[in-house]
Parts: C-alpha cells; sequence; structure tokens
C-alpha cells in the first residue's frame, strides 16, 4: 500500500512540476513538497522502525548536501566574475564579422567555457553577448539555438559543466580525468553535426553592423577575479585529487579565494559602492530556488531508493528491454521532456555501485545522454529554457529548426561514444 500511494505521489507531483506554467504553480514549492510528503508517508507505514527511516534520511541528505553545496559555491563564484564583467574579457575579443566564422567561434567558445562554468551560465553569457553581434532576430536565433546545443555538449564531458555531471561525480560513479576522456569526442560529434549543416544553411548570409558598447571602461579587479574565478573551479578536480576530500570541500575553498580577493580589490571603497561587488551580494543574486528544487527532487527520489522502488524499476527494464545501452539511450530522449536531474538521480538509485563500479561504461554513458538529449526540445534543459526566455524562440520553431538537428546529434555521439568504447575495450 506505501508503494503505491509513494509513486501515486511521485507521478502527480512530477506532473505539477513539468505543467509548471499552465498550472502556475513554481516548481519549487511543488518538489519540496513532493520530497516532504514522500518521506512522510514513508516514515508513517513504517513507524515501528522509526529510528531507521531516520537513518536512512540522515543518510540521503548527507549525499544530497554535497552536491547543494559544492553549487552554492560554484553559483556564488560564477556570479562574483560576472559581477565584475570578467567574462567581457573573453567576449570581447569576439570581433569577427563573418557568418560562418562566427558560428564556429561562439559555438566552440560556449562548449568549452560550459565545461568549466555550467550549461544555464554559459548560454546567458553567451546569448548576451550575441546580442551585440546579431542584430537580425531571425539569423540571431539560429545561433542561440546551436548555443544551447554547444552548452549542454560541453557541460556533459565535464564533472563542472552540468549538474547530472556534478551529482554522478560527487556520487562516486565518475571520475574526473576519466569523463573528461571518455565523453568528450562523443559530446564534440553531437555539436559538430548539427554545426556543419548550419554552416551550409547560413552561407553567404551576411551579419548586419555591430552595434557598439559605449561603456568601453571595465569594473576594477575583472581581470583579476575573472582568472581567480575560473582558476578555483579548475582546482576542485586537482584538490579533490591530492586529499581525497569531497568536491563540495574544494568547492568552498575556491569561494572562499576569490571572497578574500574580491574584499581586497574594493576595500578602499565605502560600503555602499563596495556592496554589488561583494560574496555577501553575489549570494543574494544566485538562484537559490533551484538549489531547493534540487532539494526537493533529490529527497523524492531518495526515499523511492529506500522503499526499494527504483531497484524494481531497474529489475524490470533490464527483464523488458535487456540491453542497458539502450535503457541510456531512451533515458536521454526522455530528458527532452523530464528534467535529467531526476532521471539521473533515479538512475543511480537504480543501479548500484557493487555492480556498476566508478567510471563503468553505464556512469559515462548516462552523462552524456543526460547531457546532451535535453537540447532536442527547447525546454528540455535548463539552458534551452533560458535562452527561450532571452529571445522569445517559440517551441515548434527550435522543433524544426533545430531541434532535429540536435536529435541527429545526439544519436550521432551515442553511436560514437559506442564505437570508441567498443575499440578501446
Amino acid at each position: 500500500m506505501s508503494i503505491i500511494l509513494l509513486v501515486t505521489l511521485f507521478i502527480v507531483g512530477y506532473a505539477a512540476i513539468t505543467l509548471e506554467h499552465q498550472i502556475n504553480l513554481n516548481k519549487t514549492a511543488t518538489a519540496l513538497l513532493t520530497g516532504v510528503l514522500c518521506w512522510t508517508i514513508y516514515a508513517l507505514f513504517h513507524a515501528s522502525n522509526a529510528n531507521q527511516v531516520v537513518e536512512e534520511l540522515s543518510h540521503h541528505l548527507s549525499s544530497i548536501a554535497e552536491v547543494l553545496f559544492f553549487l552554492l559555491g560554484a553559483m556564488t563564484v560564477v556570479e562574483l566574475i560576472d559581477a565584475h564583467e570578467g567574462f567581457r574579457i573573453i567576449t570581447d575579443h569576439i570581433t569577427s564579422r563573418n557568418t560562418l566564422r562566427l558560428l564556429w567561434i561562439l559555438s566552440l567558445l560556449t562548449f568549452f567555457l560550459s565545461a568549466l562554468l555550467d550549461n544555464l551560465t554559459t548560454a546567458i553569457v553567451m546569448v548576451s553577448l550575441l546580442r551585440k553581434l546579431v542584430t537580425e532576430k531571425e539569423q540571431r536565433k539560429f545561433f542561440a539555438g546551436i548555443i544551447i546545443i554547444a552548452a549542454n555538449a560541453g557541460g556533459a564531458w565535464s564533472p563542472l559543466g552540468d549538474v547530472t555531471t556534478t551529482m554522478l561525480w560527487i556520487g562516486g560513479q565518475i571520475s574526473a580525468i576519466p569523463i573528461m576522456k571518455g565523453v568528450f569526442l562523443p559530446a564534440l560529434v553531437s555539436l559538430l553535426i548539427p554545426l556543419i549543416y548550419l554552416s551550409f544553411k547560413l552561407k553567404g548570409i551576411s551579419i548586419a553592423p555591430k552595434v557598439e558598447d559605449t561603456s568601453t571602461q571595465g569594473i576594477q579587479g575583472g581581470r583579476l577575479m575573472l582568472y581567480c574565478g575560473l582558476g578555483s573551479l579548475l582546482f576542485v578536480p586537482v584538490f579533490k585529487a591530492i586529499t581525497q576530500l569531497p568536491p563540495y570541500i574544494g568547492m568552498l575553498l575556491g569561494l572562499s579565494i576569490v571572497w578574500v580577493a574580491s574584499e581586497i580589490i574594493h576595500k578602499d571603497k565605502d560600503e555602499e559602492e563596495r556592496k554589488p561587488f561583494t560574496a555577501v551580494h553575489a549570494l543574494q543574486r544566485i538562484d537559490t530556488s533551484s538549489i531547493l528544487f534540487f532539494l526537493g527532487i533529490l529527497l523524492a527520489i531518495s526515499c523511492l531508493e529506500s522503499a526499494h522502488v527504483l531497484q524494481g524499476l531497474a529489475t524490470w527494464m533490464d527483464n523488458t528491454i535487456g540491453n542497458l545501452d539502450v535503457i541510456v539511450v531512451l533515458i536521454g530522449l526522455a530528458s527532452a521532456v523530464i528534467d535529467n536531474v531526476p532521471l539521473v538521480a533515479a538512475t543511480i538509485g537504480m543501479y548500484d555501485l557493487t555492480n556498476y563500479p566508478m567510471d563503468h561504461k553505464l556512469w559515462e554513458f548516462l552523462a552524456y545522454a543526460a547531457g546532451t538529449g535535453g537540447s532536442i526540445l527547447i525546454i528540455g534543459s535548463a539552458a534551452g529554457v533560458a535562452v527561450m526566455g532571452m529571445e522569445k524562440i517559440d517551441f515548434m520553431w527550435y522543433l524544426r529548426r533545430i531541434g532535429i538537428l540536435a536529435f541527429i546529434g545526439y544519436l550521432g555521439g551515442a553511436a560514437t561514444y559506442l564505437l570508441v568504447y567498443q575499440v578501446l575495450h
């Protein structure tokens, strides 16, 4: 009875999250309510083993907190860089007026920058730059579409680039160097396929003159904050390798260093002048709602795991579908419709590290599939939703012009991964 209630509650809660805009109910509120109610039902039906339920909740909360603290630190570092306009140092160097050259430069820059930051932040930064470079709206849509694909592809091969990849890294399913080696080429292929097509599509189309930015004066310390911030993000995997401490400790170390640097840069300013450049202000600007959303979703998923629902689902899928590669490809396709965070969290709950140890093919392929599959629909990833709002891109326009290319790129990247894996193993 408790299993039926839990599954029903989760499905209803997840449907409400998916239909957020139709029912005008914020997905964070729904996720938190779903997560708390799942554990409440689980506890009520296991009242005789209350201590065991509390222990299970504490165990899961420990793992969830590692992900949330990591994201909190990373988001604050990125906000501090942005507050100092550090990203302008990168974007101001892009001066090409050639359509195809600009398309390739923006796409590859997005691909690699997303691996350092995260796909959502990178997409926002690059579309903001795109508005200064491309004035024609229809042409800018094609550029924005490829930026979505590039941001998601770039986030898939780095432990820092996507929430789901970060979850797998923190959970011990993948390690930094193998995931970069194993998924880099497939992720790149998933970008190159639509990029090559659009190169022919946009061939011969000229770009309107650039709208000059009159605010040429940079903010004090912008260059230092860029180098310090990106350096702290890059140092996290090194810190983990040296100390064997969880990644969130390295991220909090990086945040504290960037925080100190920001205080030193503006130490001679009065309180009002200094406020926009402080970490305290950055903490107010980060998307706290997203962190609470992840908390609610991960709580709900962990409850299903404790109730052995996910293990049962894994057994059913193995018996019905059989081929693990096909299962992962289907999970990737599902991430175009369903948020990839709960999908990956559920998969982690379905398959344990005993049978599928660190850096197993399952985890690497899952990182690729969940990361890039969301590009097929514009609502399939946080980056896509952000760009959709910024550029007012229609759902059907994206599906016809970009989504089909993203789907072909996704399959091409998946085939590349399986082929390379077969050759190397």
